[in-house]
């Protein structure tokens, strides 16, 4: 059990590393918490700090998702604690220790978690999001479709229990997440991804 708790644990500090302030200094470009919607997830680091920044935040956070969960199924978890190990990554993303419980909007995290416990439903959140994205320009938008279709691709793909009541869960997160970019899309106000020149 104490194993199982410091996977855990060492899933939450690793969701914890702001990427994107990472990047950003290194290549001393603006923090992306001080511009747009103040948060430091690949689309704001992509508008704020330029195209490497923005790639090499989606990378990390996708990356740190994904290592994760891998890393917990290749050590032999139990199934239940790869999920809450998926959970808990995540969290740590959205809520990073290192930001004073402050961070990104988990979207790229959640992708990669979800990959490692499951590559087929993974991809496909990562295609409906990529496709609405294109399709209608807003990142945000994008997430809240992919996260929102993602009980549903649960349900039917596995049916399994315990794997439904985590995307139960990482929705609710997204959505909370994502409520001010909820209220300005209703407003019509929401801002459509750009490249950026640099």
């Amino acid at each position: 059990m104490e194993f199982y708790l410091l996977g855990v644990v060492g899933a939450y500090l690793l969701g914890s590393i702001p990427f994107g302030l990472v990047a950003s200094r290194i290549f001393g470009k603006e923090d992306p918490r001080t511009h747009g919607s103040h948060n430091i997830g690949f689309t704001n680091a992509l508008r704020v700090s330029g195209k490497k920044v923005g790639i090499l935040t989606l990378i990390g956070d996708l990356g740190k998702g994904t290592v994760a969960t891998v890393v917990a199924g290749l050590m032999g978890l139990p199934w239940l604690w790869i999920l809450f190990i998926g959970f808990s990554v995540i969290l740590g993303h959205v809520f990073s220790i290192f930001l004073r419980f402050k961070g990104g909007k988990g979207v790229a995290t959640a992708l990669g978690a979800i990959i490692g416990i499951h590559p087929l439903i993974g991809w496909l959140l990562v295609a409906i999001w990529l496709g609405a994205v294109w399709g209608f320009g807003y990142s945000s938008g994008g997430a809240l479709l992919a996260f929102g279709a993602f009980p549903f691709l649960v349900y039917l793909l596995t049916s399994d229990f315990y794997f439904c009541l985590f995307s139960l869960g990482v929705m609710g997160i997204i959505f909370i997440s994502h409520k001010e970019n909820i209220h300005r899309l209703r407003q019509g106000t929401e801002t459509k991804i750009r490249l950026p020149s640099n």
